[in-house]
């Protein structure tokens, strides 16, 4: 009988040994099917760390539930102000539950906007650091973990344009220039006389290698590799050369001499031309995650268009915050474009809003102007050390070419939603405003015709009172409006304003800019002139003496750089001599007529 039982029991193990074998060979094709029906929610992770794999093994069922205690005490950290604790807690959640996309946004958005924060806007290289770990936390780890999730990407733009884009962070110059000056040298390439603003450049971008072993493959590329190899040990044989390379190009000095000897002996050669724009497309991809084919994918539908050729695009200024937060709700739309049978919601709503804000913010600032000058000493240094130390600051001009590729893509958001009655109105609204905002822009500019252009799409798409009269009356009654609703001293400190405007504008060489804001004053001028005339009530100063008043303001402020201001009164002295000249007389008049008030006050 103890046989018999042994028997039965050998027999039903080895059989559910068998059942159990065959039902994991079927693992990968049922796996397999899953995927070519889409009905997988988290697909396995692949190249996953191991403290990763272990974790989405090891707690089994348990792992949600220590994963809604642990968000529930982050939750509480974040309420309480303590961001460090919380964002240790999110760690811990994002390793247990890296197909969770909300505690990814959430980690991002705390490190980006509680903890950079936290940090004194003086320390504004510690503040960058936060800012930098909150994008790439999800450019690196949150996406590829989910590469579908459309939250993830919008997010990830949002913080390009809202936290480095905008002016709400005391330090948010600090990180335009960080970000312009990390990206600018891999936007050209001088050995292929090629930059930024060439579509070519683009072009070649694409076509330059992927993968490492193409360009060690390649024997002129390969001579090149060895001969920096032995200029100096710390080129390696792998793609860490890339960096290196790209180290030496920027500063030799961290390096030794024959290192950039070998840059100076191939100068010129095929060489070091695909070399150079094999590594800033490799850095491109690898560190940004910029693919340049899309980067000109995004360049054609939303870069500047020529004003005198609406069939020619020029490339976005990619160290601007909003081309990155343009790129990445562009590939969230390529993701989103991936699924079937979906329906608009929210999160698209707001993805395309970003990319329709960044082209406002474009219009409005996207020309970048990185000017170089001797940085301010907190004590007494030499004058050789004065003149080593110097400071990069960044300024931001209007771009009106951008006009075009916004009311381009405007109109494809209005059509997109015409069914939406929600969005639609808010868009419109938006739409409707730019419009308004870009006649009186283009108009000021000199550029009437393309005003004109506008300001007829504005009358067809939005037939309101407002817009049935002439495109010079409607300019006029605008400026009527707002010049209404301010007082005549509030008209002078405006007027000294946009003088302050056009002076810092000419200081940094946006010339075209200047002027418009020079003759926009002058009209303000004219316009209250003309309304009070020399009535002493008023007491509205002459605009001589408004340009004098107001180019000693910029001069005094503290606002802006020492050099910006001093270049700016040695550019004028030279390139507009008769202003300078009315300038001076101007002084000399307001001079003798406080000495002659000093002395009638004397005598009295």
């Amino acid at each position: 009988m103890r046989t018999r039982d042994f028997m039965i029991l050998f027999v039903g193990l080895v059989t559910a040994a068998a059942l159990l074998y065959a039902a994991g060979a079927q693992l990968d094709y049922i796996n397999h099917q899953r995927e070519k029906m889409k009905i997988t929610i988290n697909p396995p992770l692949e190249n996953a760390p191991p403290s990763l794999a272990f974790a989405t093994v090891a707690m089994g069922a348990f792992r949600g539930l220590v994963v809604d205690i642990l968000w529930m005490r982050a939750d509480k950290l974040k309420e309480e102000g303590q961001f460090f604790d919380a964002r240790q807690l999110a760690e811990w959640i994002t390793v247990l539950q890296p197909r969770f996309a909300a505690v990814w946004e959430f980690h991002a958005w705390n490190m980006a906007y509680n903890i950079s924060v936290a940090i004194p806007a003086s320390q504004a290289e510690q503040r960058w650091q936060w800012v930098r770990n909150g994008y790439e936390l999800l450019r690196d780890k949150g996406i590829p973990l989910n590469p579908k999730s459309l939250r993830l990407y919008r997010e990830l733009g949002r913080i390009f344009q809202h936290k480095l884009g905008g002016v709400s962070d005391d330090a948010h110059q600090y990180y335009k220039l960080r970000l312009a000056e990390a990206m600018g040298p891999l936007l050209e390439s001088p050995d292929n006389e090629l930059s930024r603003g060439d579509n070519a450049y683009f072009e070649a971008l694409i076509r330059a290698p992927k993968e490492w072993a193409e360009v060690a493959a390649d024997p002129n590329m390969a001579l090149f590799l060895e001969a920096l190899r032995a200029a100096d040990e710390s080129f390696t044989a792998d793609e860490s050369c890339v960096q290196k390379y790209l180290a030496l190009r920027r500063n030799p000095q961290g390096f030794k001499p024959e290192a950039f000897e070998v840059i100076d002996i191939y100068r010129g050669t095929d060489a070091l031309k695909r070399f150079d724009i094999f590594a800033k497309a490799w850095q491109l991809r690898h560190e940004w995650k910029l693919e340049p084919a899309l980067m000109q994918k995004v360049n054609q539908m939303h870069g500047p268009v020529d004003l005198n050729d609406p069939n020619i695009h020029y490339p976005l200024d990619w160290r601007h915050p909003d081309s990155h937060a343009i790129y990445w709700a562009v590939k969230a739309f390529d993701v989103a474009a991936q699924g079937e049978g979906r329906e608009l919601d929210i999160r698209e709503t707001n993805t395309d809003r970003i990319v329709l804000h960044s082209l406002q913010n474009l219009f409005r600032y996207g020309k970048i102007m990185i000017l170089e000058g001797p940085a301010q000493l907190a004590t007494e240094e030499s004058v050789d050390q004065q003149t080593r130390l110097m400071r990069r600051d960044i300024f931001l001009g209007p771009d009106l070419r951008i006009f075009d590729s916004y009311n381009k893509a405007s109109v494809a958001v209005l059509e997109k939603y015409a069914d939406d009655r929600g969005s639609l109105q808010a868009l419109q609204n938006g739409h409707r405003n730019m419009l308004k905002n870009a006649v009186l822009s283009f108009y000021q500019s000199g550029l009437r015709r393309k005003a004109l252009d506008i300001y007829n799409e504005l009358r067809r798409r939005y037939p309101l009172n407002d817009f049935k009269v002439p495109l010079e009356q409607y300019v006029k009654n605008r400026f009527t409006e707002e010049l209404d609703s301010i007082g005549i001293h509030d008209a002078t400190e405006q007027i000294a304003a946009i003088l302050i405007d056009s002076y810092y504008l000419y200081a940094i060489r946006d010339d075209d800019a200047a002027a418009g804001r020079e003759q926009l004053a002058q009209e303000i001028y004219d316009f209250y002139y003309a309304k009070y005339g020399p009535d002493e009530r008023i007491d509205l100063p002459t605009m001589r003496v408004l340009r004098y008043f107001a180019l000693g303001q910029f001069v005094g402020s503290e606002a802006y750089p020492p050099y910006v201001r001093e270049g700016l009164l040695a550019r004028i002295k030279v390139e507009r001599p008769e202003l300078f000249k009315q300038l001076e007389q101007t002084e000399g008049e307001l001079r003798q007529q406080m000495e002659q008030l000093q002395q009638t006050q004397n005598q009295g």
